[in-house]
């Protein structure tokens, strides 16, 4: 049985079919512009490549949204993706998109290298 105990390799890229739809903010104080945005974040797994597909919507910097698709070939990674697909929403909804550093989400630790990614790619959108 393979587990995800190597440190992570991680980069965002542009999914294809990547949408942006921003919003002026009602906060003036925001960093980010309102709206919904979609990224796609690679990792490395013992298996190889994977991605990971996030939109998040923000207001006022705030994640009020958040939707990953599992972009898994390896069985393995499609069963640890699809375990951080199911908690990912409870831990960032509701937090400041810039405190987001998700490590492990209900036991997949490799995941969260290419969800951090695309993050990062999705502030670059929104700035």
């Amino acid at each position: 049985m393979t587990s995800e105990t190597t440190e992570p390799s991680s980069s965002a890229t542009t999914a294809p079919e990547a949408t942006t739809e921003a919003t002026e903010s009602a906060d003036a104080g925001s960093v980010y512009t309102d709206g919904t945005y979609t990224e796609t974040g690679e990792y490395t797994s013992p298996g190889g490549q994977e991605s990971v597909t996030v939109t998040i919507t923000l207001e006022s910097d705030v994640v009020t949204a958040v939707d990953v698709v599992s972009n898994a070939e390896n069985p393995n990674s499609k069963r640890y993706q699809g375990e951080f697909v199911a908690g990912i929403a409870d831990v960032v909804v509701g937090q400041n998109i810039d405190d987001l550093s998700v490590s492990k989400v209900a036991g997949s630790s490799l995941t969260s290298g290419g969800f951090n990614a695309a993050v990062d790619a999705i502030k670059a959108d929104a700035s």
